[in-house]
């Protein structure tokens, strides 16, 4: 019984610090300040921090959630929400873009409090019941509070609550199930393609031609730029408001409703720009690897 209770002891503090470690460094702090939640277009609204981000959708029927953030941004979820005057256990299912700690340490406890239903790609829903643990290339550095996945989504599956529907598009590379979102808002009468992309980054410490814990992460980043090529893309967002200048959009969408014109996060150009950037970055990361494999032979 001693053992026992000392090898729980062992694990709750390794937790914890892990947990505490999360926004150590001064960047992740930025990237979860507190911003005002907003209503981008139709149905659609705000409740995520600075720059990670967290998307509300509202249908007759009850709540869709995009992303739980940090375990530190749940308060400032569950805080938005309330400003929006939504109720957080109207929240009737979870979704997530991948499963790094910055987007998913917050879903454990946001299951918790709205009893919401999580699906998540097969893949990332195995890191999501892990807690973060053997990622690809953090392997246990970030972990956060492990999560089941109600539902496995394969690519082209729907979401479906009330009179929304949102589509899962498998968009490996940034993690092994990452899972760009779409769906339509419908705003003075007119219906727009709404594109919530996980990710396109390739981090640092990855090695596009020599992974052994991911031997397919260039194959999979090139079929990703395809697929999100082919998306319609009216309403450009994403996992970090950094990727489509979230910030300014929602200041500049203040002075709209205060009598500008147009609502600046419909950005098709801006989709665009996003995707020439990433995969030319891309790009050259794998043409520098593939140029100095040979010298290291």
């Amino acid at each position: 019984m001693k053992n026992t209770i000392a090898r729980l002891l062992v694990m709750a503090i390794l937790f914890i610090s892990g947990m505490l470690t999360a926004q150590a460094d001064p960047t992740s702090r930025s990237w979860n300040q507190p911003v005002e939640p907003y209503r981008i277009v139709g149905n659609l609204y705000y409740v995520g921090a600075t720059d990670i981000t967290s998307f509300l959708i509202a249908t007759p029927e009850g709540l869709i959630l995009i992303d739980g953030g940090f375990a530190e941004t749940v308060p400032i979820i569950r805080e938005s929400v309330k400003k929006l005057g939504f109720k957080m256990e109207d929240v009737k299912i979870l979704l997530n873009s991948h499963a790094h700690f910055d987007h998913a340490g917050g879903l454990a406890e946001l299951k918790k409090i709205t009893g919401a239903k999580l699906a998540a790609s097969a893949a990332d829903a195995a890191l999501l019941a892990q807690g973060g643990r053997g990622d690809h290339l953090f392997g246990d550095k970030f972990p956060y509070e492990g999560v089941t996945a109600d539902r496995i989504l394969g690519d082209g599956d729907q979401v479906t609550l009330g009179n929304t529907t949102l589509i899962a598009h498998l968009t490996p590379g940034h993690t092994k199930g990452c899972t760009t979102w779409t769906m339509k808002a419908v705003e003075g009468g007119k219906s727009h393609d709404v594109v919530f992309v996980c990710s396109t980054t390739v981090l640092p410490d990855v090695s596009l031609t020599n992974n052994p814990h991911y031997p397919n992460v260039a194959a999979d980043f090139e079929q990703t730029f395809r697929t999100l090529r082919s998306l319609p893309c009216d309403v450009f967002l994403a996992s970090h408001a950094s990727f489509y200048n979230g910030l300014e959009k929602a200041e500049r969408l203040q002075r709209l409703r205060n009598g500008a014109e147009k609502n600046p996060f419909l950005d098709a150009a801006g989709y665009k720009a996003y995707l020439d950037r990433s995969e030319k970055a891309f790009r050259e990361r794998l043409a520098a690897e593939k140029k100095a494999k040979p010298a290291e032979q």
